[in-house]
């Protein structure tokens, strides 16, 4: 086989789902391909979380010899602490006009969240340029958080395209001259899942920081 597939296959590989025993967990971040039964299923491991998607599904019934792989999320970071969600807001709302951006990391190492401001390159009322910033050893990205301004929380066509390929959530407060609308999504190499609405304690502390 051509060494660079070789390369990809080992970074990317495909695991056939047993059908008397769980499949092998992962041992390192990353992400593989589950072939099972009833479907094809992307899985991606790291420090903070876990997740299973399915990709595809058979378009007819055929005897395939595996196991049943099933969606599911492991938070293993713990819930986001809302006092840093409130911290955002009011960064964006000293920010106003403007745009402004932040990340909500988390540590293997310590077990601690903290809010990272991220460098600007270019900002004003409906945009942001930014750096991605450097992380301590063990650090790893959860919350993506950027603000709107004036404006309502919604997705971009850009937010799309610079969420394509990570894993992490997305967060946007808009209306940041009052208490913020908020738009939340987990993003998955690729896969977008919006929350119907941002956790009950993260939209207390937004009220109690806009008050």
């Amino acid at each position: 086989m051509n060494p660079v597939d070789i390369a990809l296959q080992g970074s990317f590989p495909s695991v056939m789902v047993p059908t008397r025993e769980p499949v092998a967990p992962m041992s390192a971040s990353g992400e593989r391909l589950l072939i099972a039964s009833n479907g094809v299923f992307l899985e991606i491991n790291r420090p903070w979380v876990h997740l299973v998607r399915r990709l595809s599904s058979f378009d007819w019934r055929t005897p395939v010899p595996y196991g049943k792989a099933f969606e599911r999320t492991d938070l293993l970071c713990g819930s986001v602490p809302p006092a840093l969600v409130a911290q955002f807001a009011s960064m964006a709302r000293a920010a106003l006009p403007n745009e402004i951006g932040a990340w909500i990391v988390w540590s293997a190492v310590t077990g601690a969240f903290r809010l990272v401001g991220l460098p600007s390159l270019s900002h004003g009322p409906a945009h942001l340029h930014y750096d991605r910033p450097l992380l301590h050893e063990g650090e790893s990205l959860v919350v993506d958080c950027h603000s709107h301004g004036r404006s309502r929380a919604y997705f971009s066509s850009t937010d799309d395209r610079d969420d394509q390929h990570d894993v992490k959530f997305a967060l946007v407060l808009g209306n940041c001259d009052r208490t913020p609308s908020v738009a939340l999504r987990l993003c998955a190499k690729g896969r977008f899942e919006t929350a119907g609405a941002a956790p009950e304690h993260w939209l207390a502390a937004l009220a109690e920081e806009g008050a």
